[in-house]
């Protein structure tokens, strides 16, 4: 099967950008991030295979929420009440048109569209454009909405900023049910304190935590599920994750939809993981040591954990492409500063809060030079980022007490530079019906079963 270029490769996932765009998960905060993050990975594959010479890539996990995108969906998918499914799968394809066909036929989409691609493809000669960056936000002509009945992104976005309440008028209508709810909560926050602190003393762990917000009775019965199980002392911090393991951080994660012996072949295999994790632990010291001194991080984020074995190859990948280069970095030229790796990405590139994000088969020269021309505007990025989480946490304890609000916290999609003047409007605001509440900053208005509140970041006044 021969290869795709960058242009059609675009023009054949329309149907799944669309399906799958950020833009239209403005409620769903959770399900909107690991669609970009899933993106992100998906684009990365995709340039990789478009590189002169690329080699077999290893295979990725992505999770994407897929819109249902007619007016008419046929009720028989398995959407959510959202309006959206969980689609889950497995890159391998060692071409960029095998890849377009995976994920279009992964997320039961059609393609149809294809066969004019497919015979045009036949027809071009074996020259390809490298360097296509892939996908965009894609702006269609009205007249394409109209003629396929799929919805304008631009028209439905607008739609829902006119429609919009005024924070004081969501909380007239939904403070009451707000606080009936929390009120029915209050047995079960207890029970799950009480779980959680006996779990913790009887385990000898860290800290219990979960990735997904779950409700209170749900996190209580995974508690009660856990206490059921003669487990050993000493665990890192437990995460209620979507599958079993330990994680990049070390942190040892319980898959919620496994089952209790699943949990305890886990628990048997503790000890392979933690030499695992001392075996990573060990290669970020060789790496920060021929890197300057620069400390190798890895970061969480939305959608399914890092597992450690993943992580541990990546290293260990990096590590060998590194040893045989004889970098000119300074030993402690990079101290202070922190990257991470990334199998998806082609090129080094410095985050806006001042770490860098390096690809785990980056060219080492490039990589050098690219460490050396950007650490003072690291440091600088790192400095802000500094500033701005100490102010953000400031904020929040006098948001707390001024409001006396029961806790706030925001989604982790939430910037500092977002909660931050979110705050101070509120302090300005200070509507009464917040007393008391547990207040969630995130991008959508909502009233959760346990009777937290969640609120837009850029609520209007």
């Amino acid at each position: 099967m021969r290869n795709l270029s960058g242009a059609d490769a675009i023009n054949a996932l329309r149907p799944f950008y669309f399906a799958v765009h950020p833009d239209f998960f403005g409620r769903h905060p959770r399900e909107r991030e690991v669609n970009e993050n899933s993106l992100k990975r998906l684009n990365g594959y995709l340039e990789n295979l478009q590189k002169p010479g690329a080699r077999s890539l290893k295979p990725a996990n992505l999770t994407f929420y897929v819109r249902d995108t007619k007016e008419k969906a046929d009720s028989s998918g398995s959407l959510l009440a959202s309006g959206f499914r969980p689609v889950t799968f497995t890159l391998q394809s060692k071409d960029v048109l095998s890849t377009v066909l995976d994920v279009l036929s992964s997320c039961s989409l059609s393609v149809e569209h294809m066969q004019d691609v497919l015979k045009a493809e036949t027809e071009k000669s074996s020259t390809q454009q490298p360097g296509i960056a892939f996908y965009c936000p894609i702006k269609w002509d009205k007249t394409y909405y109209t003629f396929t009945g799929f919805r304008d992104p631009e028209q439905e976005l607008e739609q829902a900023r006119r429609v919009e309440p005024t924070l004081s008028l969501w909380l007239r209508n939904n403070e009451p049910e707000a606080t009936k709810k929390q009120n029915a909560s209050l047995p079960r926050r207890e029970e799950l304190k009480r779980l959680k602190r006996e779990l913790i003393q009887k385990l000898g762990l860290l800290d219990i935590r979960w990735q997904r917000k779950w409700g209170v009775a749900h996190k209580c019965c995974q508690l009660q599920s856990l206490g059921r199980l003669s487990t050993q002392n000493g665990l890192n911090v437990q995460f209620f994750t979507d599958q079993s393991g330990m994680n990049a951080s070390g942190h040892v994660m319980l898959g919620t939809m496994d089952v209790h012996h699943q949990w305890t072949k886990l628990f048997e295999r503790l000890p392979s993981y933690r030499s695992m994790f001392q075996q990573s632990d060990w290669l970020k010291e060789c790496i920060s040591h021929l890197l300057g001194g620069i400390q190798v991080i890895h970061i969480e984020r939305m959608g399914p954990a890092l597992p450690l074995e993943e992580h541990y190859s990546t290293l260990n990948t990096f590590h060998k492409r590194l040893l045989p280069q004889r970098l000119s970095l300074h030993p402690r030229s990079m101290q202070g500063l922190t990257m991470s790796l990334e199998n998806d990405r082609s090129t080094p590139y410095l985050h806006e809060m001042g770490h860098f994000i390096i690809p785990t088969m980056c060219d080492t020269l490039q990589l050098q030079n690219f460490l050396q021309s950007q650490a003072q505007e690291a440091r600088r990025r790192m400095r802000r980022k500094d500033k701005l989480e100490a102010e953000e946490e400031d904020i929040i304890s006098s948001c707390l007490q001024d409001l006396s609000l029961h806790s706030l916290c925001k989604e982790p999609s939430v910037s500092s530079s977002q909660m931050i003047p979110c705050c101070r409007r509120l302090m300005e605001e200070r509507s009464p019906q917040m007393q008391g509440l547990h207040l969630c900053i995130s991008h959508f208005y909502s009233v959760m079963q346990d009777g937290d509140l969640c609120i837009p970041w850029d609520w209007k006044g």
